[in-house]
């Protein structure tokens, strides 16, 4: 079977079962950070995926990656998930109830990448900006890179706002090129 589909199905339905209770935006919390450890942490993966080690070891271990205090229900879905055997598909699992929370409450990504800090203030009238023109809800990502000399760029769906001065700097450069 298609992992997309078995992480899609299980995702769905951990979804579902967070709304009924009213608790979908803590599961998300619990996912976002179920798929953080398995990026910051590789060994993770492969020690889940291990048949030797125990359940109640890999239920203990998948409890502390998903947080400080995992919501019940998180706790019930990953008992599910090993019980199953479908621990190896629980990484898209976790990114796939992340791309379907958003879809549901019209979340959508932004990035703000800046040569040098940028004031809350600007940040939060960017992001109202972003908001107004999506009618959604923007989790917002700052990065600092001071190759870009000045200016900024803004990501966030699938529109890119290049107002860096590396940008016109090299356009200018291969105008003159030309």
């Amino acid at each position: 079977m298609d992992i997309g589909v078995i992480s899609v199905r299980y995702a769905r339905a951990l979804l579902k079962g967070g709304c009924d209770a009213g608790i979908e935006d803590k599961v998300y919390a619990d996912m976002q950070s179920l798929a953080r450890s398995y990026i910051e942490v590789p060994l993770l993966r492969p020690t889940i995926d291990n048949p030797t080690v125990k359940l109640g070891d890999k239920l203990a271990l998948l409890m502390s990656a998903a947080g400080s205090k995992p919501t019940g229900l998180t706790k019930a879905f990953l008992s599910l998930v090993l019980k199953e055997g479908r621990e190896c598909f629980l990484q898209f699992m976790a990114n796939s109830y992340i791309t379907l929370y958003r879809k549901y409450k019209n979340i959508i990504r932004g990035k703000l990448t800046t040569a040098t800090a940028v004031s809350a203030e600007t940040e939060n009238r960017l992001r109202q900006m972003v908001e107004s023109k999506t009618n959604g809800t923007v989790e917002f990502e700052t990065e600092v890179d001071p190759d870009l000399i000045g200016g900024f760029v803004l990501e966030y769906d699938t529109y890119r706002m290049d107002a860096s001065v590396k940008t016109k700097l090299n356009a200018i450069l291969s105008q003159l090129k030309k």
